[in-house]
């Protein structure tokens, strides 16, 4: 998700939601969300949490990597 600050500045948010459960699990929000960032929050919820069957994304650029 990718929003404008009323100066201009563009943001983007990270939201990783369980869609059976309907909760959030995590939110980062930065100027950027490089693909190591998006890896490193994916990461630190797999030791949270049972990894999950599947994992649903859009296709953003941080989402394309062969490391993700």
């Amino acid at each position: 998700m990718h929003d404008q600050l009323s100066d201009g500045r563009k943001f983007r948010l990270l939201n990783v939601i369980d869609d059976y459960r309907r909760e959030g699990l995590a939110i980062e929000a930065g100027f950027s969300l490089p693909k190591i960032r998006v890896i490193r929050t994916l990461n630190q919820l797999l030791e949270w949490r049972e990894k999950p069957l599947v994992i649903r994304c859009d296709n953003g650029p941080e989402f394309i990597s062969h490391e993700f």
